[in-house]
């Protein structure tokens, strides 16, 4: 049950209160500074919710009514993200786990790292110890595949996921890997499970192969009550009658488990399907059902592999997998990030700086927006983000090195260019040092209670408007009221307490409020997705660079632009975009904005420079990234 305390309760009278709890075989956990989340060990107790409502300091009691109360949503209302070194799991990245099955050998190993890592695994599994159907098949290296693993680690920067059998390897576990994974057959082990809910490493479990939903919840509820709640839930499929796949992947489990429970819940279409050519059809179904990761098992030479060659995928395979989530990702409101390794140096900054002593990244308006949504999908969380009230500020805040980072956006699939913003690019000497590209889902949003018909104004910033152009044509009667970002425009309604007023804004920023969505998706097509840039003052380090942009003017004559394009395209390279904008104070003369494939600071590309610079008057390279 959980337990909403009275306002103006003292910590002294909280401390009373959780002994007395604990006193009667309760769990006690925190949800918020007003919300005490109780649970009531199973056995234990013995008193009805009448008796803690009576106890001073609660203002009333909630009861949970299912069998698992640490790991409902109902206890913890917000998603759970599980942190493994800088990977998080269970926010707005995709993440891809991938590796052998078992660790064969060192060499075995690292050759499979390298390869997952190039494509963007961020973290690597292998399995030491293997339980097997046969005891005459392979088992594992043990505590020596363990030493391997160490070691991929401090090679590829990879953290590493194993399979724990026994409380006996508890020690081994904590000493070589990250995070420790419980297997399908295990999944009812209830001493391993206390055990691995001890040993303080996240843990990642598996469904039993013929385990329900709630089965599987209540062995994660044995992980929490020991005092981790770092779990991860993997979706393995399960057995049923079906003999053409090995067992049937429950993909309605994702959404079902997102209902019900906090913890991120991942996919192994591995192991689900057993057979290497239906991997990657149900990998990106499982994305499009909104996993916040997946497992794959990858080997190089998969025909000689020791255990469950046939369902792995080559690298290459892996490769095209990956570029497809990276596609689909955003659609689901995700991202796949491919130089995922060389983010935290960049976003916290110099060695040594801590991240309150300089904010790292500045954004446009309010947590909740789509601009704050980019910088932490883009940065994963680990920079602070910096609220900045205009495109300028945020300009300004990299410029005077208040902040090490920038996000802008750029440019909108319906609306076209943001101008102010290459306007600004041109104006500072700033580069392009990423980019990020988000689906744009735009809600009608109101007060508790508010229905369309009671609307009379709605408050948003203007590209929200231009996005949601024929919803809006449908009725004219409304009075649309601009403000600097769609956050405050949520902000706005919820403060003023008109019952008529609504606002354009994310679902995000609708929760943060504590407002009611009156109509989803709003936006003119729902092929709308807007690209946010990263500036800086320097590139991002070690991360590879196949974009580039650039700015110039040309003489005002003739077959000028087209001498800059024929350079391009005797050099095999292609365009991707190219706008004008007017240049400030000479009429009808303009600027020209590139975007190109490749990158333009390769020595490779210095003649390309060279030949492009003879022939315009201005030229500036915006950024490689």
């Amino acid at each position: 049950m959980i337990l909403v305390l009275q306002d103006g309760i003292s910590r002294e009278e909280k401390g009373r209160l959780d002994s007395k709890l604990e006193g009667h075989g309760c769990i006690v956990r925190e949800i918020s500074a007003r919300e005490l989340g109780v649970v009531g060990a199973p056995g234990r107790g013995g008193q009805d919710a009448d008796y803690f409502q009576r106890l001073p300091g609660v203002e009333r009691v909630i009861p949970v009514s299912t069998a698992f109360k640490l790991v409902s949503r109902r206890m913890h209302p917000a998603d759970t993200i599980v942190k493994i070194r800088d990977v998080e799991i269970g926010g707005g990245r995709i993440v891809v786990v991938a590796g052998p099955c078992a660790v064969e050998s060192r060499e075995q190993a690292f050759a499979i790292a390298e390869e997952v890592r190039k494509y963007g695994a961020v973290l690597f599994r292998g399995g030491a110890f293997k339980p097997r159907t046969s005891p005459y098949s392979f088992q594992g290296l043990g505590v020596e595949g363990l030493k391997v693993l160490a070691a991929v680690r401090e090679e590829f920067g990879l953290p590493v996921v194993t399979e724990m059998t026994s409380p006996d390897q508890a020690a081994s576990m904590v000493e070589y890997v990250d995070v420790v994974q419980i297997g399908a057959r295990n999944m009812q082990n209830f001493e391993l499970l206390k055990c691995a809910g001890r040993i303080g490493r996240p843990v990642l479990l598996k469904r039993g192969l013929s385990a329900t939903i709630e089965e599987w919840l209540m062995s994660a509820e044995y992980i929490l009550s020991e005092g981790n709640d770092q779990v991860i839930l993997c979706e393995r499929g399960i057995r049923t009658f079906e003999r053409y796949t090995r067992n049937t992947l429950d993909l309605s489990a994702i959404p079902t488990i997102k209902e019900l429970s906090h913890l991120p819940v991942i996919v192994d279409p591995s192991h689900a399907t057993g057979v290497r050519a239906k991997v990657a059809p149900m990998a990106r179904s499982a994305v499009a059902a909104g996993a916040d990761g997946l497992m794959i098992e990858v080997h190089h030479e998969p025909d000689k592999a020791l255990s469950d060659g046939a369902q792995s995928l080559l690298p290459r395979q892996f490769a095209k997998l990956m570029r497809d989530i990276y596609v689909i990702a955003p659609v689901v409101g995700k991202q796949l990030d491919y130089a995922f390794e060389t983010r935290p140096a960049a976003a916290t900054g110099a060695p040594g700086e801590r991240a309150d002593q300089r904010p790292s990244v500045a954004f446009l308006g309010q947590k909740g927006t789509f601009s704050h949504k980019a910088c932490t999908q883009f940065f994963g969380g680990r920079g602070s983000a910096v609220a900045r009230p205009s495109f300028r500020a945020v300009f300004e805040a990299v410029k005077g090195d208040e902040t090490r980072f920038g996000v802008v956006p750029l440019e909108n699939s319906l609306t076209g260019s943001i101008h102010e913003n290459y306007d600004l690019l041109l104006e500072y000497d700033l580069r392009i040092v990423g980019e990020i590209t988000l689906r744009i889902v735009h809600h009608l949003i109101g007060r508790p209670g508010t229905r369309v018909e009671h609307v009379r104004r709605v408050f948003s910033h203007p590209q929200g408007f231009r996005q949601c152009r024929l919803f809006l044509e449908r009725h004219p009667g409304w009075e649309l009221v601009s403000v600097t970002d769609t956050a405050r425009a949520v902000e706005q309604i919820r403060t003023a307490g008109n019952p008529g007023d609504a606002a354009i804004g994310s679902e995000e920023e609708a929760g943060l409020q504590g407002m009611e969505i009156i109509e989803e998706g709003i936006e003119t097509n729902p092929r709308n997705y807007t690209r946010f840039v990263i500036i800086g003052r320097d590139p991002l380090p070690g991360r590879p660079r196949t974009k580039s942009s650039l700015i110039y003017s040309t003489d005002n004559r003739a077959g000028a632009l087209y001498e800059t394009l024929q350079v391009f395209a005797n050099n095999g390279i292609n365009l991707v975009k190219l706008e004008s904008r007017p240049i400030p104070g000479r009429p009808w003369e303009y600027m020209f904005y590139v975007d190109l494939v490749g990158d333009l600071q390769a020595p490779s590309f210095e003649p390309v420079l060279s030949q492009i610079e003879e022939k315009t008057d201005f030229l500036r390279v915006l950024g490689s990234y």
